[in-house]
């Protein structure tokens, strides 16, 4: 008896993209523009917003070109303590705070 293979379909295993970038950091940056051209009211403020714009959805791209998942690998490594003591023994008296953190 052979196990049974069920193949993995493309479309069901891409990552989150919206306009070539990550979707909530390009959705994040047009709504920044959004609200600097449409509080100022201003020509410069517009151009700037566009232009601004335009340099973040850029940046987004090349981000998700090089790693699609950048943004949750980065905000899972910021969960991460810097440091990590060795508890090289099971019997390890761990302190109160320690404890706390299981």
């Amino acid at each position: 008896m052979t196990l049974r293979t069920i193949p993995i379909r493309q479309s069901g295993n891409r990552p989150n993209l919206f306009m070539g970038g990550d979707r909530e950091l390009v959705m994040f940056s047009g709504l920044l523009a959004f609200t600097l051209i449409f509080s100022a009211f201003e020509f410069k403020a517009t151009l700037f917003g566009i232009v601004l714009w335009a340099f973040a959805l850029y940046a987004l791209r090349l981000m998700a070109k090089n790693d699609p998942l950048l943004r949750p690998v980065y905000l899972r490594h910021r969960k991460y303590n810097t440091y990590y003591p060795a508890r090289s023994t099971p019997f390890y008296i761990n302190t109160k705070t320690q404890e706390a953190q299981y």
